[in-house]
């Protein structure tokens, strides 16, 4: 598609808080959104031109919201892929693929992917019952992951001794070699249809221990050139074998030995991608839009050090969702608050995140923990 048109129909399925700020870009591009999500009050619902409550998983309900739009793309991956399938028959623009949401659905077929391909991944193996569980010639620790719909943690079992078996998932599962890494970290990369790739600059990623989570992010990295050159050339190889048409999310760990490990895929704009928007020439869900679209991806450079903060619901809050503190964040020069409009707030709920740009890196650093420490979402 070499062209945006005023009367382009573009569908995404899930309207959460990344539909959202893919709505607020698309807007810039003169594109007609329609939402599809199962929640009534989902943060996407007073931002596009129509929104379906509906099931994303539900044959039926997808096929007949795809029939109505020229182009549909994801922001969630838990959708049905057969149903897109069957759209992508029709001459419905599916991006990214129905067949890249099936592989990226099942954690195992990810893994056999990044063997079959070469791509560096810890050591891992299949389980299908306990009982391969039990005979596993795995030695301790090792990590348990769900096959499918595991996400921001759940789904994710560690496994430290015998002990352990007894609360392990019963579910079709995999279970990977404990890496004991130095650092995570994340590179967003875009494909278009005419095979143009372009790589955002790798980012460095702290995660909340309880919530297992990312909490907060700082870009540009400061690890070692060759470094972050071969965590964006994975990234795009990834891409490029993938064959995939619009962004995907690299998630990697950095081992201490220095190596690096792929161990996740997410096709879609990411949580490792939000400080893009003020931070970067070009942001994630920009870039998404030029690649679902076959226009020319944008320049990915750095602006700025650029920090992102999740804003997790406070561990004690359940309810209508009262922000404390804001103002006093406000107040400070390079600090930019994005609040998904979620009506209520419960435990490590995500409901904004906030950015801190600035020249002078101990600085950005400095202001992050002072907004971690001030901004609370309490009920």
């Amino acid at each position: 598609m070499k062209a945006f048109y005023g009367d382009l129909k573009l569908g995404i399925l899930g309207g959460g808080q990344l539909g959202r700020m893919l709505i607020q870009q698309a807007i810039n591009y003169n594109v007609t959104v329609k939402v599809l999500d199962p929640d009534r009050e989902a943060p996407c619902r007073k931002l596009c031109e129509e929104f379906v409550v509906g099931s994303l998983s539900d044959y039926d309900t997808v096929y007949k919201f795809g029939k109505k739009v020229d182009l549909l793309t994801i922001e969630i991956e838990k959708v049905n892929v057969e149903a897109l399938a069957k759209l992508e028959e029709e001459g419905v623009m599916v991006y990214p693929q129905s067949r890249v949401i099936r592989l990226i659905q099942d954690k195992g077929l990810q893994k056999q992917f990044f063997k079959e391909n070469d791509i560096p991944t810890a050591e891992f193996q299949l389980i299908s019952s306990p009982e391969d569980l039990r005979n596993t010639a795995f030695t301790f620790p090792y990590i348990q992951k769900l096959r499918r719909d595991g996400y921001d943690g759940k789904g994710v079992y560690k496994v430290i001794d015998a002990n352990d078996l007894p609360g392990a998932f019963t579910e079709p599962s995999l279970i990977e070699r404990f890496v004991d890494f130095e650092k995570e970290i994340a590179v967003i990369v875009a494909r278009n249809e005419s095979g143009e790739v372009k790589a955002f600059p790798m980012v460095e990623m702290e995660f909340n221990p309880q919530a297992n989570l990312v909490e907060f992010l700082i870009a540009p990295s400061t690890l070692p050139f060759e470094i972050q050159q071969e965590a964006e050339q994975l990234a795009k190889k990834i891409a490029e074998d993938l064959k995939i048409v619009g962004l995907l999310a690299v998630e990697m760990f950095l081992e201490k030995n220095g190596r690096i490990l792929v161990n996740e895929l997410a096709p879609r704009p990411h949580n490792s991608g939000h400080q893009s928007i003020e931070g970067n020439t070009v942001s994630q869900f920009e870039q998404h839009l030029r690649a679902i679209f076959d226009q020319p991806l944008g320049d990915t450079a750095c602006l700025h050090n650029a920090i992102m903060i999740n804003v997790l619901g406070e561990e004690s809050h359940e309810g209508p969702a009262v922000y404390k503190g804001i103002e006093k964040v406000l107040k400070c020069p390079g600090v930019y608050v994005h609040l998904y409009g979620k009506a209520l707030t419960k435990p490590f709920r995500k409901m904004g995140h906030v950015t801190i740009v600035d020249v002078d890196r101990e600085k950005a650093i400095e202001k992050a923990r002072y907004v971690q420490q001030t901004l609370k979402v309490v009920s």
